[in-house]
């Protein structure tokens, strides 16, 4: 991300640094804001009152979303390729959907983005174009995160005979086992001459906490340089990243980049990016055997997306820049990460109370108050009077007027990992808020917890 860039050697790029790191960019945060009344009535489903504090599953959608999904099937819904009027309006308003994708991401090109139904089922068209290019022994490094990101690769090394490496989370907190938390100097060993492919997150989708994912790749090719490595692409996923952050794909230096448009104000589909030169000369053709797409995209789409949900994202930029007077994403996003600070603090100073602390709270990540994170709070409660999450959560679910989950989210191997052990499947209690979340509606979430609590 251009803007956060502090100038650090890839070598010293060490957990004190981080702390500075974030605390520059903090700086250049202060002054940018969101009128919340504003923003909160572009979202018709805010009118009912109810706290959707479940938006790391998916957020609520713009009003300029459904808009538009309701003109275009009221409009033009025909099949594309056709050349009546109405096909090739059809068409037109379907390409704007790459225009949208593009800046999102920040793309060299329209040629290098696309949509599917899934960030799920995007990487695993990706790992499967990808197979030709991969020999035995190749390694992939990924994460305990969420198995879109991991599951493609891990069924890829399989069919191939490659090998796969974990970069783990670890505590930051003699306190707290389960404060964990990704950092590069532990990804760094991992990487050797055989190092074929990295997937990472660019933030957790239960710790909450964001990778720096810049100065990540930038020690990462380094390391693989230094160690002769042939080829090595770059995969990051984005989903619980891009609703809270600005993605520059060009910046970070990556090969491959998706997120959910579902859990950014949009609908049930996702997005993906493929650097140029891996589109090229790295991915096999998936789609039909008689369709000329070597240089295009739509080699990792055997169908087409739905096109009125490509149409619908187009609805999504105009949306995020109205936030701010600069009618900019950069400002837009920075205001966004402001506001997310204010509803952040409340809930987890009270998580991390001394009293909460000996009732056997502990939170699932870091409990810094500050631009590492996003307002994504995942906990536990342990010990002599332990509470089941689902119990937690179901509290909730009693008192309604409130959203809150449990599980493991697709993290399974984040839950499954952590120490002490974990019911895997009863996971964590996970409170996820986003730009159009309240103060008041935290402080609410809070009573209700004091109450569960107590």
């Amino acid at each position: 991300m251009h803007e956060y860039r502090n100038g650090m050697s890839d070598k010293c790029f060490t957990p004190a640094h981080q702390s500075s790191f974030y605390l520059t960019i903090s700086r250049q945060y202060q002054m940018a804001t969101l009128n919340i009344d504003e923003v909160r009535a572009s979202f018709p489903s805010l009118k009912s009152g109810y706290i959707y504090a479940d938006n790391a599953g998916g957020s609520q959608t713009t009003q300029g979303v459904i808009d538009r999904i309701v003109d275009y099937l009221t409009n033009t819904n025909v099949q594309l390729g056709a050349d009546y009027f109405v096909g090739k309006l059809s068409v037109q308003r379907v390409d704007e959907g790459s225009f949208t994708a593009a800046e999102l991401f920040n793309a060299a090109s329209v040629e290098e983005v696309g949509f599917g139904p899934s960030s799920t089922m995007i990487l695993e068209n990706i790992a499967r174009a990808l197979e030709n290019d991969i020999q035995p022994g190749d390694e992939f490094i990924i994460t305990y995160e969420h198995e879109a990101n991991n599951g493609p690769w891990k069924r890829l090394a399989d069919r191939r005979n490659a090998i796969i490496k974990y970069w783990e989370p670890t505590p930051v907190s003699a306190e707290n086992p389960y404060s964990v938390t990704y950092k590069v100097e532990e990804l760094l060993p991992l990487v050797s001459s055989r190092t074929r492919l990295a997937a990472i997150t660019a933030c957790s989708n239960i710790l909450g906490s964001l990778v720096p994912v810049e100065e990540a790749v930038k020690a990462l090719r380094q390391r693989a340089e230094e160690q002769g490595a042939r080829k090595i692409e770059v995969s990051v996923d984005c989903v619980a990243y891009a609703p809270h952050r600005k993605m520059d794909v060009r910046q970070w230096d990556i090969d491959y980049c998706v997120f959910s448009l579902y859990k950014v104000y949009g609908v049930h589909n996702a997005a993906v990016y493929v650097r140029s030169a891996a589109l090229q000369t790295s991915l096999t053709s998936i789609a039909h055997h008689f369709l000329k797409v070597d240089d295009k995209l739509h080699k990792l789409q055997p169908g087409g997306p739905g096109y009125e949900l490509v149409y619908g994202a187009t609805a999504v930029v105009p949306y995020l820049k109205s936030l701010t007077q600069e009618d900019d994403l950069v400002a837009s996003f920075n205001a966004i990460a402001n506001h997310e600070q204010k509803l952040l603090a409340p809930l987890l100073r009270f998580l991390t109370d001394a009293k909460q602390v000996d009732r056997g709270v502990r939170i699932v990540g870091t409990s810094e108050i500050n631009l590492s994170r996003v307002p994504t709070v995942s906990f536990v409660v342990i010990g002599q009077n332990a509470i089941k999450s689902k119990d937690v959560v179901g509290a909730f679910d009693k008192k309604g007027g409130i959203g809150i989950r449990y599980g493991h989210f697709y993290a399974y191997s984040l839950v499954d990992n952590l120490r002490p052990k974990l019911d895997v499947n009863d996971g964590v209690v996970r409170i996820s808020l986003v730009h159009y979340n309240t103060v008041e509606e935290v402080e609410k979430i809070v009573d209700v917890l004091r109450e569960v609590l107590a």
